[in-house]
């Protein structure tokens, strides 16, 4: 799946609902679906705003179009601080509801969609997932390979967000690219997406080389900050360099580390010695990355049985705690999954 921004739309009562519709109608058209699968889209979207204010007293959806290889599709989560849900599962079943309804809103969903997951605490709120394809999904094996999830969105109140990631695969490499360009809005964007240009073209293995090749290619941007890892297949270790203030942690049974960058800019200043750092894989290891518009002190591991879920929920679950709502956002949450890499 690729990387594209998320659009963030708020629904706080509902005077919101015409303009979510229309908004989350454009970014559908950009896709190609049918007239049959856009209304059946608008369905979704009306059962998640009415959801959000009747029982949530409003929260917001993040929506993006994204590209596959051979597929393309609609992404969207709800979020909320609501009561939460004591059973979620049992929720998504048609003819269950707490306010005396007919009770087909979350199982509508779940019939509409392709894929949909629900995740609720109980006093602490509840984050709703949806993806919806242009083609049919065939039902197909889980691959082996390295798993990732990214969310993007812009400062409330641009269009154009600063942050970027990109994900290059190669003979024997996985590199993985987070940046955050200075400040936000148009410049910001200018800069990052500068640099995700050239790191697609960079052929350096060594993530210290491949910041120092960013460095020189946007010198006239006004700069970024950003981190890179580089997954080393055949030694089943990842690499890492960065450099300001991107958070990046590998959060395994065994280690727990948080990797600290150099000072400095891309772009503009580079410490005059930068080397890479080395750590070894583990199965089931998490790699969370993410730009300082996630408060510093986030924590992955108070949230019950998410490693369960697909790691958007994981990602949205730490954007709706500590995103700080004064800054452009992106969270990069990778695991490399069984018998890849050495790994079974």
């Amino acid at each position: 799946m690729d990387n594209s921004p998320h659009v963030r739309f708020q629904a706080l009562d509902r005077s919101y609902l015409s303009s979510i519709k229309k908004g989350i109608y454009q970014l559908a058209t950009l896709v190609g679906f049918t007239t049959q699968r856009l209304n059946e889209i608008d369905l979704i979207i009306a059962e998640l705003t009415s959801n959000l204010i009747k029982h949530a007293g409003g929260g917001e959806l993040l929506v993006r179009h994204f590209q596959l290889a051979s597929n393309a599709g609609l992404e969207i989560i709800s979020l909320d601080n609501g009561p939460g849900m004591a059973d979620p599962a049992r929720m998504m079943q048609d003819g269950i509801s707490t306010t005396n309804t007919l009770g087909h809103g979350l199982g509508s969903i779940k019939r509409l969609a392709d894929q949909s997951q629900l995740y609720s605490i109980k006093g602490w709120g509840t984050i709703l997932l949806v993806r919806i394809f242009k083609n049919p999904l065939t039902a197909q094996a889980k691959a082996s390979g390295f798993e990732f999830r990214s969310l993007i969105v812009a400062k409330p109140g641009e269009t154009m967000c600063g942050d970027g990631i990109y994900v290059k695969k190669t003979d024997g490499y996985i590199k993985l690219f987070v940046g955050d360009g200075l400040g936000h809005g148009p410049e910001a964007y200018t800069a990052v997406q500068a640099a995700i240009n050239a790191f697609r073209v960079c052929v350096d293995q060594r993530p210290a080389d491949i910041i120092r090749f960013l460095h020189r290619s946007v010198h006239k941007t006004r700069g970024l900050v950003g981190s890179i890892v580089v997954y080393d297949v055949q030694n089943h270790r990842w690499n890492w360099c960065g450099v300001g203030n991107i958070s990046t942690r590998l959060s395994g049974a065994i280690t727990n580390k948080n990797l600290l960058s150099y000072n400095g800019i891309i772009g503009m200043n580079l410490p005059s010695a930068m080397n890479d750092h080395f750590l070894p894989l583990e199965p089931g290891q998490l790699l969370i990355m993410c730009s300082d518009g996630i408060q510093s002190r986030w924590d992955a591991n108070k949230y019950p049985l998410i490693h369960r879920y697909d790691l958007t929920v994981l990602a949205a679950a730490l954007y709706k705690d500590y995103a700080r709502q004064t800054d452009d956002v992106s969270l990069f949450i990778g695991r490399m999954q069984a018998t890849y890499g050495g790994i079974s």
